[in-house]
């Protein structure tokens, strides 16, 4: 049986501020603070996980914010633009927000789409696109109304440094369609109806620098464990290099790093993000995995404090 991934499960980037982070990715674009936890590797530094109202696979961006952290510098062997999908008709409303809230955008299209891209305060490079498809969103924050709230991703923007490679793995391991050229893109589709349009940029590009206002990895939905097996298999017939399985509390995942230099990641599906605390409430506790909650109460007395608030152009 053919491995087809159905898109993105989740973008995961470096930045330095906690708190902006929060401000600008729900303050500004109005999406759910799902999960507030840790970095395993580094419990010293949260890991943020923003999306839709349940966090759904195919709405979640990630941030690792380190203060301390060095600038990065986008290039090649990462995801150059993150692109979110917004409801058909409300774009005319995003434009007017990020004027109004005196956030910079500009337009731009490709494949015959008009996108709206804009940086966060990282630099972060992302972009907005109105399509049909895709359920919309249920959550809903401070200026951000129904029908207009941002569904979860378009896709992504590939740098590689080795395109031809890349497009290869799309295609032969992920088990993305070619569907089209224009000047310096191939845009690939995954079967899904969220995260499915991949952009690759045909000219090599120079190898970015990881740090704040870069894309760590770009991780590919897996149906489940089962599936995600035949993944790891999958992988490593032709010829990559994929970890062993990660437990991420959330999903568990494989690694491997492509030939253009993009790391990627495919993530199961389940068990989800309500998994140790209701949905309702999730993101307002900081969630810990059982073998640090006898640190609590040292973990929280080294992170800073974060609050999810309205942006100051949505207040009365």
């Amino acid at each position: 049986m053919r491995q087809q991934t159905s898109g993105i499960h989740h973008v995961t980037a470096f930045v330095r501020d906690a708190q902006a982070t929060v401000d600008f990715y729900a303050g500004v674009l109005g999406l759910r603070l799902v999960k507030k936890t840790i970095n395993f590797d580094a419990p010293e530094v949260y890991h943020l996980y923003f999306g839709n109202e349940s966090g759904s696979p195919g709405t979640v961006i990630t941030f690792f914010p380190w203060p301390t952290s060095r600038k990065g510098r986008i290039g090649g062997g990462q995801v150059g633009i993150t692109t979110y999908v917004v409801p058909a008709g409300s774009f005319d409303f995003w434009q007017a927000r990020f004027e109004r809230l005196g956030i910079a955008a500009t337009h731009a299209s490709r494949f015959g789409e008009r996108l709206l891209q804009l940086e966060d305060p990282d630099g972060l490079k992302i972009e907005l696109v109105e399509r049909e498809e895709g359920p919309e969103s249920r959550w809903t924050f401070g200026g951000v109304t129904e029908g207009k709230a941002i569904k979860g991703f378009g896709g992504a923007v590939l740098f590689s440094t080795a395109p031809e490679r890349t497009a290869e793995v799309l295609e032969r391991v992920m088990g993305l369609e070619r569907i089209a050229e224009e000047g310096d893109y191939v845009r690939f589709r995954a079967t899904g109806d969220l995260g499915n349009l991949i952009d690759v940029n045909i000219a090599p590009m120079a190898p970015g620098a990881g740090g704040a206002g870069t894309v760590h990895h770009i991780a590919w939905r897996a149906v489940d464990d089962e599936d995600h097996a035949r993944w790891r298999k999958h992988v490593e017939e032709n010829g990559l290099h994929p970890t062993p399985f990660v437990d991420r509390q959330y999903f568990n995942a494989i690694y491997f790093r492509e030939a253009g230099g993009i790391l990627f990641e495919i993530a199961t599906d389940p068990p989800g993000f309500a998994r140790d605390e209701p949905a309702e409430t999730m993101g307002a506790k900081l969630m810990l995995p059982d073998w640090y909650e006898p640190h609590r109460e040292q973990i929280e007395k080294g992170l800073p404090p974060l609050e999810v608030r309205i942006a100051k152009g949505d207040q009365p």
